[in-house]
């Protein structure tokens, strides 16, 4: 097995313990760097200051796609800045510290995946229970990640994978975007549910798992579509099958885990607004009117639907947060049923 370039390059046991996610769904393959903002005339109560949004990821990555998006429309409807600050390390750990470090008020609230509180406790030793920490105060967008593979990986479809994966006598290794996020744990599943032979390669963010791919390094990666989608437009990598309970209308020929008959492998994570859980329910209320005007723009739609996003739900925190929870439960059996010790 191929040594792979940038990774965390450790035992799977050791890098569960003390590595950290997220989905994004994905991480930073673009050219964003740093701290960006957009400024202009206040005239609206909230906010009455510039707001930081603390992107629990790299520049460029998923997270960061979705705040600037965000970030842009919540400027033009109110006519302050929302300055857009990438934290990109451990999985999320970072950011959310940074949230919950920061002052208990309306101007610093954090864009990261689902994750942060379905799947990361599980994996890192956290200064807070992000289940109590962080409230999420709308859902701002939805996607599955894709399995895609080298362009020189002699499989067409996710049944020739498999059987490739049974054939070699090492198995097949598999990228994720950081131990612990779905994108770990689709290929657990994967294997649990059709005795694929797959090892595990924990890369710190898509970027490197990426370059590794698209360079024969790594055969296979579970990703964001997001980040992959621009290199299987270019042919560079090529998409296999997607989580999502439909096929993507951006890859409207790569069929989905559902069809292939795993639907143990249909998820669709979501990127989240979240704030510290100690803010007050008037000031989290009024966040979450101006930014489901955010969310109604043709603009921010359209920016989603072009990245490989769906537009987020309407539903309530009460809402997202059961759903955070039955998903922490669900990721929790898969961990321990892969004999991953926690």
């Amino acid at each position: 097995m191929h040594k792979p370039h940038n990774n965390l390059h450790v035992p799977a046991r050791r890098s569960l313990l003390r590595a950290a996610s997220a989905i994004a769904l994905g991480a930073g393959v673009s050219g964003f760097t740093g701290l960006s903002v957009a400024e202009t005339k206040p005239t609206s109560a909230w906010p009455d200051k510039p707001v930081r949004l603390v992107v629990a990821g790299p520049a460029g990555g998923s997270a960061d796609v979705v705040a600037r998006a965000l970030g842009d429309q919540l400027n033009r409807l109110s006519k302050h800045p929302f300055i857009i600050d990438p934290k990109p390390g451990a999985a999320g750990v970072i950011a959310v510290n940074d949230l919950l470090q920061a002052p208990v008020d309306p101007n610093t609230l954090l864009v990261g995946v689902s994750s942060l509180v379905s799947e990361i406790p599980h994996i890192v030793k956290m200064r807070q229970d992000t289940r109590k920490a962080i409230v999420p105060l709308a859902d701002l967008a939805r996607g599955g990640i894709v399995l895609v593979t080298a362009p020189g990986v002699a499989a067409k479809n996710l049944a020739e994978v498999i059987q490739l994966s049974k054939s070699s006598p090492a198995g097949l290794s598999y990228a994720s975007y950081s131990p612990g996020t779905m994108s770990h744990v689709a290929g657990l599943l994967l294997a649990q549910a059709t005795g694929a032979k797959l090892e595990h390669v924990a890369y710190k963010g898509s970027t490197a798992g990426l370059n590794d791919v698209m360079g024969g390094h790594t055969p296979l990666m579970f990703d964001g579509l997001a980040t992959s989608l621009p290199f299987i437009r270019s042919g560079k990598i090529k998409a296999i099958a997607i989580t999502s309970p439909q096929r993507s209308p951006l890859l409207p020929d790569v069929p989905t885990f559902q069809e292939a008959g795993l639907p143990q492998l249909t998820y669709t994570g979501w990127m989240g607004l979240w704030a510290n859980s100690a803010l007050p329910a008037d000031k989290q209320l009024m966040i979450q009117q101006l930014v489901q005007q955010a969310m109604d723009t043709p603009e921010f739609k359209h920016a989603l639907t072009q990245s490989g996003f769906e537009p987020g739900s309407r539903r309530s925190t009460q809402a997202l947060h059961t759903e955070l929870l039955a998903d922490y439960e669900r990721v929790g059996k898969v961990l321990k049923g892969a004999n991953i010790k926690l």
